[in-house]
């Protein structure tokens, strides 16, 4: 049975998306299965989090629902169903949301029609421990910096390969059929001073919620199933290795009596002087044999 431990891995994967509740916008994931769902939800101040199994989801289901007799299954997909438009950013006049604080929570309520009759779900979300935010934000938008500045790179580099390729045809009395295309070579640094102080203003300026477009969306499910994958591998070298044995790591915790020849010697040794504390063992030496004269054209 899939457990919440599993339910969270499938959710890694799941990309960020922006929603809005009222004039509030938040990014938001979430992953349905039969055995439960986890929603994830951000407004880049703090970040909640639900996890709920079935049986959880079935109790709530007829605290809120009353006439409604659905199998938990069935209602989890319904609930997937009414969730997917919002998170795609579609209109769905028949659904509503609303959101609201809670004390040390959020409360996501959802408003809907099934089989004729109203629907409702409550969504209690409680503050994310920091490895999950960690995981699910913080690691993947580190890894997607470096690959965008991998990315930015490697086409930097093809740019300046361009401006070499058109300055040979020039060089060798190629023209421009139409003066329109022409263009400056492309110098770096020039480039990076005009980013910082023309675009970069407008990107800050955008709305938080906006923060994953589409193309970002998929760079993050690719960063993510990379980690997956990494993880997976580390898990299956740890299953292969195995625990260590308990000896090799604390030695026997029951020497083995000695035996009686043992006891014998040690008394024999008994009788005689005790060596200072000082004195230290001392090994026999291999006497060196001696070296035979080598001619000269030996």
């Amino acid at each position: 049975m899939e457990g919440s431990e599993e339910l969270e891995s499938s959710l890694l994967t799941k990309p960020w998306a922006s929603v809005c509740f009222g004039e509030s916008t938040f990014l938001a994931k979430v992953c349905f299965r039969d055995t439960g769902y986890i929603l994830l939800i951000s407004d880049l101040s703090s970040v909640w989090y639900e996890s709920a199994d079935a049986e959880a989801v079935g109790q709530r289901s007829k605290e809120l629902n009353k006439r409604l007799t659905v199998h938990v299954s069935s209602f989890l997909h319904y609930l997937c169903d009414l969730m997917s438009p919002l998170l795609e950013g579609q209109s769905d006049t028949t659904t509503s949301f609303s959101c609201h604080h809670t004390a040390g929570g959020l409360s996501l309520h959802v408003k809907s029609m099934l089989s004729g009759l109203p629907f409702y779900w409550k969504f209690h979300c409680c503050p994310a421990p920091v490895e999950m935010v960690s995981r699910h934000l913080v690691r993947p938008l580190i890894r997607m910096s470096l690959a965008l500045q991998y990315q930015v790179q490697k086409l930097t580099f093809l740019l300046l390969q361009k401006d070499a390729e058109i300055e040979d045809y020039r060089e060798n009395g190629a023209t421009l059929s139409r003066d329109r295309l022409r263009t400056e070579p492309f110098q770096e640094e020039k480039f990076q001073q005009n980013f910082m102080a023309e675009s970069l203003p407008q990107i800050c300026g955008v709305a938080e919620g906006q923060a994953f477009a589409s193309a970002l969306q998929q760079l993050y499910t690719a960063v993510t199933q990379q980690e997956a994958k990494q993880s997976r591998k580390r898990q299956r070298s740890e299953d292969t290795e195995g625990p260590t044995p308990a000896a090799e790591i604390t030695g026997h915790p029951h020497p083995p009596p000695p035996s009686q020849e043992d006891e014998t010697a040690s008394s024999s040794e008994g009788t005689t002087p005790a060596s200072s504390p000082a004195q230290k063992l001392r090994l026999p030496v291999a006497k060196a044999k001696p070296k035979k004269a080598k001619g000269l054209f030996s």
